[in-house]
């Protein structure tokens, strides 16, 4: 096949794609009030999470996935280019200050690298070559996991880097936002979020990123909360950096512990500002270092350390 031909072809392909599609039901948004488009915008992104929804036991399946590896000493490494890539960035950038996760843990690849963060690079989503050598830099193997995200589901970049890491015994992971796409057949897990037609024709930073962002913040929430980084609903393995969280955190342990303030602050201070490390000080009764030493025995998990050692709650 030539070269022509396969461009034509590669063109047709897109061109049948939903997200691509032209919806008749915005076709005179350019003449529309500004309250009245932004109505309009705002119906359209109201059905993300029915797409979304539609997708979960399959998103479910990827997550316990997903954790089992992580669990195991596995990293997390999400792939994409342009505004998914980006997406992809944020929430990779968001695990360590909420989770207190080591910075090589959880990270993103973006087709064009860090300057592509910032602003489109030309031609990087379509370098097949270098989304599959991306894999390969950051030596992924049978431990981790690569979840590949693409609103098309059709990215080079991505879709190389999919099939470089499950090449290497890696859990794969291909999240799209249309039916039957390249990507799903590269992956292990698919996931196809069909949010239809953008407002904006073609424009996949909307209803496209919005499901994306959606869905990548449960990969990481809920990977988190199963390994233990979530104390009922209360990030207790959040990193306290400023005034705000250092307030954030002494309200956590007041009300895990029902402590007043004052002790909460102390404890937090003794621990220093470890908020797991806190909640047991104050519901053990017990000093940071006897704190720390249970919470090791329980693999981090604060309801495990707590209820491992029941008799001694409340007993200062």
């Amino acid at each position: 096949m030539s070269e022509t031909s396969r461009d034509h072809d590669a063109h047709a392909a897109l061109a049948t794609l939903s997200t691509e599609r032209a919806d008749p039901r915005y076709a005179e948004i350019d003449r529309l009030g500004t309250l009245e488009l932004a109505r309009v915008m705002n119906e359209a992104d109201a059905t993300v999470p029915d797409a979304v929804a539609a997708v979960l036991p399959e998103l479910a399946a990827a997550i316990d996935a997903v954790a089992e590896r992580l669990a195991a000493g596995g990293r997390l490494r999400y792939v994409g280019a342009g505004t998914a890539g980006r997406v992809a960035v944020m929430d990779a950038a968001e695990c360590p200050p909420t989770f207190s996760t080591p910075p090589e843990l959880v990270g993103a690849i973006i087709a064009g690298g860090r300057t592509a963060e910032g602003g489109a690079v030309e031609g990087a989503e379509d370098d097949a070559a270098a989304g599959a050598e991306a894999i390969a830099a950051e030596r992924i193997g049978p431990a981790d996991v690569v979840v590949g995200v693409a609103a098309s589901g059709r990215t080079p970049f991505v879709v190389a880097a999919v099939r470089e890491a499950r090449s290497r015994g890696a859990l794969t992971v291909g999240l799209s936002c249309n039916a039957g796409a390249v990507l799903s057949d590269a992956a292990e897990h698919a996931i196809e979020v069909q949010v239809g037609p953008e407002v904006v024709a073609g424009s996949t930073r909307l209803k496209s990123g919005t499901a994306q962002k959606f869905v990548l913040n449960m990969i990481s929430t809920i990977t988190m909360v199963r390994l233990g980084k979530v104390y009922r609903n209360y990030m207790v393995d959040m990193r306290v950096l400023n005034s705000k969280l250092a307030d954030r955190a002494v309200r956590m342990i007041v009300e895990i512990t029902g402590a007043d303030r004052l002790a909460a602050q102390t404890a937090l201070e003794e621990a220093g500002n470890r908020i797991k490390t806190a909640v047991a000080m104050v519901e053990l009764g017990v000093d940071a270092a006897e704190a720390d030493r249970l919470l090791d025995e329980a693999d981090g998990r604060l309801a495990a350390a707590l209820t491992a050692y029941p008799a001694r709650r409340h007993s200062a």
